[in-house]
């Protein structure tokens, strides 16, 4: 099909920078007395996260003017590098543990997580392999086998770290990708079997993931252990109330939240900015997942439309995750709100993802 290069999706771009103007906002307001008492600098968090987000901006207007069929070359080198990566991070003296998990590479402070890697880069290949390939999904053999085996080999490796929040996100936006290529049925709902069961298994085998399910469900039984951070963030949403306290008040992040700058920024947001602020940010991304499904639809080939649904499959499950695990909707899994929590690997891949449905769009129908 020939395709006809036109202007981007400019809704898409404003929402993703109000997100990162929103983020560096929070991401200073949240931290500074943690940076201030560990650091001794109330910017220390904040002055990293800019360099990463200003990196991000410039990779994605990079990225948009490409021609995304580049990607179709690059796709298999790309996965073997993600895969060597997220090998290399198992091996004791080369992987750096923070926060019981063995899922970054780096020195000192500075690092990388070859999983946020994995999800763009599945997400790739699977586009490329999938496209011409969509009437064989209807054979589990021939044609869904090979992608689920892939899948399944990328989550265990991830899951061997462990992160679970990454590795369910991973899992989200693949069988997205699936779906949308044309997997029937009854193969969904065999999967989605073999899913609970492996969920069940998976959190059976560990005993804090026990302890995550049970504090979901009664986060009071453990006040100070496993129910601590759903108590200290639900502490942090109530007094928000429809306006908040304001920005810069937070009461939660004088050390009574753990980590507010990363995955419980969402709580401080409500907290500060009150259910108007916090309504803003969930309807911006509700404005990135409108306009990524609307890419995807009106895309000129497969492979362009299966590369957004997954690149959207990865942001939506993210949020959905990430802001119910805030709000006491689901078990703590300690994964990143994209684009607003602290991170410099997260929100450079989220922006060159960004770029990448930009890019799309621009050729979109």
């Amino acid at each position: 099909m020939s395709r006809t290069r036109l202007t981007m999706d400019w809704s898409l771009l404003l929402a993703t920078l109000l997100l990162l103007a929103v983020g560096l906002v929070m991401v200073y307001s949240a931290s500074a007395v943690l940076a201030l008492n560990q650091h001794g600098d109330s910017w220390f968090f904040v002055k990293r996260q800019l360099v990463f987000a200003v990196l991000g901006i410039g990779v994605l207007f990079a990225v948009q003017k490409l021609d995304y069929m580049i990607l179709r070359k690059w796709a298999k080198p790309l996965l073997w590098l993600c895969f060597l990566m997220l090998v290399a991070v198992l091996i004791p003296g080369i992987g750096v543990v923070r926060g019981g998990a063995r899922s970054w590479l780096g020195i000192g402070s500075f690092g990388i997580q070859p999983s946020e890697f994995m999800k763009m880069g599945l997400i790739v290949f699977l586009a490329y392999y999938l496209a011409p390939r969509t009437e064989q999904l209807h054979s589990f053999f021939k044609g869904l086998l090979p992608p689920l085996a892939l899948i399944g080999l990328a989550f265990a490796l991830i899951m061997l770290q462990p992160d679970l929040g990454t590795g369910a996100v991973l899992l989200g936006a693949t069988l997205m990708m699936l779906f949308a290529a044309g997997m029937n049925w009854r193969h969904i709902g065999a999967l989605s079997i073999v899913g609970i069961v492996g969920l069940t298994a998976l959190i059976l085998a560990a005993p804090y993931r026990l302890q995550r399910i049970t504090a979901f469900l009664d986060p009071w039984q453990d006040p100070l252990g496993a129910g601590y951070q759903a108590i200290q963030s639900l502490y942090a949403i109530a007094p928000g109330g429809l306006f908040g306290l304001g920005l810069g008040m937070s009461r939660q992040k004088f050390s009574y939240l753990p980590e507010p700058q990363t995955d419980f920024i969402f709580a401080i947001i409500a907290e500060e900015l009150g259910f108007i602020g916090a309504s803003f940010v969930i309807v911006l991304f509700a404005i990135i997942i409108w306009r990524g499904m609307r890419i995807a639809i009106c895309a000129p080939d497969t492979f362009s439309a299966l590369l957004a649904t997954g690149i959207v499959g990865m942001i939506a499950v993210q949020v959905i995750i990430n802001i119910g695990v805030v709000i006491g909707m689901m078990p703590v899994t300690g994964i990143t709100l994209p684009l607003i929590s602290y991170g410099g690997s997260s929100l450079t891949l989220m922006l060159t993802a960004l770029g990448i449905l930009l890019n799309i769009s621009r050729f979109a129908r």
